[in-house]
């Protein structure tokens, strides 16, 4: 069956369109993509703003027309924490369905972690035993950990990429002083964050997934010959650390002349590396492997099991 899997999220509203059936690997067809950025449709009182709302009813209604000529047979929709923290979410998201037709399921932190954690194991398979996954949106950045298809523990983080550019890095190129700010607050909330893992086994495998973590990867990370065809990319603390400030010397338009950073993202990519090394430092990681499948696929494999 042929499926779309919509993803309403901070930084973009990206349809995903695959092919799959229970048991079998789905199998990408096609994607339609809209940036949005929508942290800086945020006003004050933490509402998005009317061009906010028009630019996310535009984009999910694009989203549908790309779904129906791709002959689509079900559409998965779901909203991250962009609209959940909107002070007006409940109304964006009932303008959105009266306008559109489409009601979006609005996930928990929490349920980003678990959901994402899912995929990555059923990528990675069960010789990966116990895990730990990072995961950085535009929001928040999820961590979840354990030793089965859903995590012992999942947590959802207010480090965002979108959510840190906006709160520190204010210039373009950021100030030194600016990052070094992020750093202390990304530590000092991870710091309060790592009791919840303490009593968990050592994990065996540690993974990044989302598109800010493939993208640094694509940076300062380095391939290495996996299974087959499907190589593997590492990404070390090292490396990261070595090009965050040469990539915060260089204005946000300028960097998409770089390997792996991409327009829509291009704003955000210090603040993110800067929380992904924080994480990583954090939990005394060296290096991650980076995992092609995330959130989106989360959701695709989770309704797929349910038609078991």
């Amino acid at each position: 069956m042929r499926l779309g899997v919509l993803d309403v999220g901070s930084n973009t509203v990206h349809l995903l369109i695959v092919d799959a059936h229970p048991g079998a690997r789905p199998i990408p067809d096609s994607s339609h993509k809209s940036v949005l950025r929508l942290m800086r449709y945020l006003t004050d009182d933490g509402a998005i703003s009317d061009d906010g709302v028009t630019a996310i009813v535009d984009a999910v209604r694009a989203a549908v027309r790309a779904g129906e000529a791709a002959g689509i047979e079900e559409l998965l929709p779901f909203a991250t924490s962009a609209l959940r923290e909107a002070t007006n979410g409940a109304a964006v998201l009932a303008l959105i369905a009266a306008e559109t037709g489409v009601e979006l399921q609005v996930l928990s932190g929490i349920d980003e972690a678990r959901i994402t954690f899912l995929a990555v194991r059923r990528w990675y398979g069960w010789s990966a035993a116990d895990m730990l996954l990072f995961d950085i949106g535009g929001g928040s950045l999820e961590i979840a950990a354990g030793g089965d298809e859903y995590p012992e523990v999942a947590l959802s983080l207010p480090l965002g990429a979108g959510r840190s550019t906006i709160g520190f890095l204010h210039d373009d190129p950021p100030t030194q002083a600016q990052m070094d700010a992020l750093r202390e607050h990304a530590a000092s909330v991870l710091d309060d964050a790592l009791p919840a893992f303490a009593n968990l086994p050592r994990a065996a495998h540690i993974s990044g997934s989302s598109k800010t973590i493939r993208s640094l990867a694509r940076l300062a990370g380095s391939v290495v010959d996996g299974v087959g065809s499907l190589d593997r990319t590492l990404l070390r603390r090292a490396q990261l650390d070595d090009w965050i400030p040469r990539l915060a010397r260089i204005p946000a338009d300028a960097r998409p002349a770089l390997p792996g950073i991409t327009v829509d993202r291009t704003f955000q990519i210090v603040a993110g590396g800067i929380v992904l090394t924080e994480a990583m430092r954090a939990f005394g990681v060296r290096e991650l492997e980076v995992s092609p499948w995330a959130l989106r696929e989360g959701i695709l494999l989770r309704y797929l099991d349910r038609l078991v």
